[in-house]
């Protein structure tokens, strides 16, 4: 009987924590972080936005480095068509302190950033979207006051390099948006380091 028990308590635990973070068609909350600029930004600031491409990403992390000059090609295509990249770091800098706040407003300017680089200081935006690695990216479609995860996941297929990539998951997802369709895939499997995170260790 205790080993029943024990079993329905494992099983109702990873249920849990399968349920945290959106998944695909949910509605996604706005959130109020602070810029590199030292301004704060919300996703209600872009009042002309269609969309937006949420990335989790962050300074240390090697995946995420190589991901950074994609990204800011991606934003200069996408927020032209209404889609803006806002970055999050969602790392505890105590555990690496590379991703501190100060850290990241170095990198924003040495990279050239073309899109806000928020900081997720209280590490509750990460949580609730359900990040779980950097990059880990929700492309989101607005209607009206309405934001809808349309697609959860990786950016492309290499992270390593970039002249061999042969499926853009992330570019033909806001394509298929920006058509009136829906994205094909819509989820993909986050590839990055795992978020730092005092809570989870």
């Amino acid at each position: 009987m205790k080993t029943i028990l024990l079993n329905l308590l494992l099983f109702s635990s990873v249920s849990m924590l399968a349920e945290e973070g959106y998944k695909v068609g949910d509605k996604a909350a706005d959130f109020k972080l602070k810029n590199t600029d030292g301004q704060y930004v919300s996703l209600s600031d872009f009042n002309n936005a269609k969309g937006f491409v949420v990335i989790f990403t962050c300074n240390h992390c090697p995946f995420a480095k190589a991901y950074e000059d994609r990204i800011i090609t991606l934003d200069k295509e996408y927020k032209e068509k209404g889609f803006p990249v806002i970055a999050i770091n969602p790392n505890d800098p105590e555990i690496v302190p590379e991703d501190s706040y100060d850290s990241m407003k170095v990198r924003a300017k040495e990279k050239g950033f073309t899109f806000p680089y928020l900081f997720d200081n209280k590490q509750e935006v990460y949580k609730k979207y359900g990040a779980t690695r950097t990059p880990h990216v929700f492309l989101l479609k607005k209607t009206g006051d309405n934001l809808t995860v349309e697609y959860i996941g990786t950016i492309d297929d290499n992270y390593q390099d970039e002249s061999a990539v042969k499926e853009k998951y992330l570019a033909n997802a806001i394509d298929a948006l920006i058509a009136g369709n829906k994205p094909d895939p819509d989820f993909t499997k986050a590839i990055g380091c795992t978020i730092k995170d005092k809570s989870k260790q």
